[in-house]
C-alpha cells in the first residue's frame, strides 16, 4: 500500500462508487450490468496521488476478492488500495469495531480518515460515533447536512475540494 501523507478516504461501494441495482442479487461481479457513478474513475484518480484510497462496505454478498473482481470489470480496481468488507471484518457499519478495525489496520489517527458515502445514517453517523470526519454524498436532492464532522456533496467530482477544504 503507497503511504500517502494526507491520509486516507475510505468510500461506501453500493450507490457511492458502484451503481447497486436492486433487481440483482448475489455477488455484484456476477451481475449482467455493472457501472460505476458518473465522475467516479476521473475522481479516484486525482485522489490518488495523495491520499489512500480504500472500499469500507457492508456488503455481505461478496468478499474481498469478489469485490475486486466486480471493481475490475469497471477499471476502478487499480485506485483503491485497500478493501474492507464485512466478510473479512465480521463487523457492519455503524458498528464501531468496523470502523476502528480500518484504523487499526491502517495504523493513522482519526483525524487522517475520512468516510464518502450516501447512507447519512450508516456511513456519516457510524463514522463520526467513532471520531472520523465523513461527507455525505446526496445524489438525488439538494439537502445539504454540514456539522463538524461532516459535509455534503452532491457529486463525486466536487469530492476532491469538499476533502481539501475538509480535512
Amino acid at each position: 500500500m503507497p503511504d500517502h501523507p494526507k491520509g486516507c478516504i475510505l468510500f461506501d461501494w453500493g450507490d457511492t462508487l458502484m451503481r447497486d441495482f436492486k433487481e440483482y442479487h448475489g455477488p455484484m461481479k456476477d451481475w449482467p450490468h455493472l457501472e460505476t457513478i458518473p465522475g467516479a474513475s476521473e475522481m479516484l484518480a486525482h485522489l490518488h496521488g495523495d491520499w489512500t484510497l480504500a472500499l469500507a462496505t457492508n456488503a455481505a454478498d461478496s468478499d474481498e476478492m469478489n469485490i475486486r473482481l466486480a471493481l475490475k470489470r469497471v477499471d476502478i480496481d487499480h485506485w483503491l488500495d485497500k478493501v474492507y468488507c464485512f466478510k473479512n471484518i465480521g463487523y457492519k457499519k455503524p458498528a464501531r469495531e468496523f470502523f476502528q478495525y480500518i484504523q487499526t489496520d491502517l495504523k493513522l489517527p482519526t483525524q487522517s480518515l475520512c468516510m464518502v458515502g450516501d447512507n447519512f445514517e450508516v456511513d456519516v453517523l457510524g463514522a463520526n460515533e467513532s471520531g472520523l470526519p465523513a461527507i455525505w454524498f446526496n445524489e438525488y436532492s439538494l439537502e445539504e447536512r454540514q456539522a463538524a464532522l461532516h459535509r455534503t456533496i452532491h457529486t463525486l467530482a466536487a469530492l476532491p475540494d469538499a476533502v481539501k477544504n475538509f480535512m
